[in-house]
């Protein structure tokens, strides 16, 4: 079943465009500090290396806001800068190079301020990202969030809209995020259903690797099926490549983005003879960013193994005589040694 994709507005993100029917994009954030622009730089690496497409940088004082200029020019993907509290920061960002700004309008300092970044972009040629979250609502919609959460979310990030629309800037993305995904859900679609501005989608606080994961699938995963989300974030306390693997292994599964690997592998059980484990979490590791929509299975024993691994593009599946390659439904025969490099040999065979 293919998704009908809600019709949005488009942005760029340097060459990434965003909305407009674009494939969904995915993002994750550096968790270093942005002054130290070379640690942030092998971060950004390893976060392109897995297929993350742009990537947020905290900018939190004047020397974060100067690195940008840095680190923008040697990112191999966009690089947005996330500001709160100082609208300063963000308008010297956006002359460093930034791909684009992510601000909080309620936290930035009042509507002459956003006017201020507002005409920092728009000279720049960079869009807005508008973030609403449920920690930092606005204390005046604090009676509604605890009667109705998600329409105070959704009213908030209305008034933020109307404030940015009244700079005259349009170039604007919004995001709605909570911690509960259930609320999560419900304020996108309300936002959604009177807007057609590009909406980052995430959940907020997800938690830790699996439990985070599993919580943003729970909203993500329903907003996606209906159309709604045009670039995502997993937010997870982990490692945040974690989050790159989490989210394209997301949209492929809904088949949003043909171009992302899929890696199946079996479970284990005492019948396994291979390292499944180690071998499919490394040939994940080393396939995603490839840009290639291809199948590959890692399975441990003969009971589904070879039925499995014969569906897939390539295909290892393990025996008691050791284990046997397949490429294309087609057996290539038994395989010793290194079975890790063996199957990525095969994979790069497929072009």
């Amino acid at each position: 079943m293919k998704i009908k994709r809600r019709e949005t507005r488009k942005v760029y993100y340097g060459a990434v465009q965003v909305g407009g029917g674009s494939p969904v994009s995915i993002q994750s954030m550096s968790t270093r500090k942005a002054a130290d622009s070379g640690a942030v730089l092998n971060e950004l690496a390893s976060l392109a290396a897995a297929g993350c497409e742009i990537a947020r940088v905290a900018v939190k004082d004047q020397r974060d806001a100067e690195a940008i200029n840095k680190i923008c020019s040697e990112s191999p993907i966009p690089v947005v800068a996330d500001v709160h509290f100082n609208y300063r920061l963000a308008v010297l960002a956006a002359g460093n190079g930034a791909a684009g700004l992510r601000i909080n309008p309620g936290n930035i300092g009042g509507a002459e301020k956003v006017r201020k970044v507002a005409a920092a972009a728009a000279e720049a040629g960079i869009p807005v990202r508008v973030g609403v979250n449920s920690g930092s609502l606005e204390k005046d919609l604090a009676p509604l969030y605890r009667k109705a959460p998600a329409r105070a979310l959704c009213q908030s990030a209305v008034r933020a809209k109307e404030l940015m629309e009244d700079t005259g800037f349009g170039d604007l993305v919004f995001s709605i995020k909570s911690s509960d995904p259930m609320i999560n859900l419900e304020s996108n679609r309300l936002f959604a259903a009177d807007n057609d501005y590009p909406l980052h989608i995430g959940v907020t606080e997800a938690g830790p690797a699996l439990s985070g994961a599993v919580r943003s699938a729970a909203s993500l995963a329903l907003l996606l099926c209906e159309g709604i989300g045009d670039t995502l974030r997993i937010s997870l306390s982990a490692d945040p490549v974690e989050e790159v693997v989490a989210a394209a292994a997301l949209l492929s599964a809904l088949g949003l983005r043909e171009d992302i690997p899929r890696v199946v592998s079996c479970p284990t059980c005492g019948r396994c003879h291979i390292d499944v484990q180690g071998i499919a979490a490394e040939v994940e590791r080393r396939v995603l960013s490839a840009g290639k929509g291809i199948t590959v299975a890692v399975m441990g024993c003969e009971v589904n193994g070879p039925g499995e691994a014969a569906e897939a593009d390539v295909g290892i599946a393990g025996t008691a005589a050791g284990a046997v390659l397949f490429r294309k439904g087609r057996k290539l025969g038994p395989v010793s040694g290194d079975l890790l490099q063996a199957l990525l040999a095969e994979i790069d065979k497929l072009g």
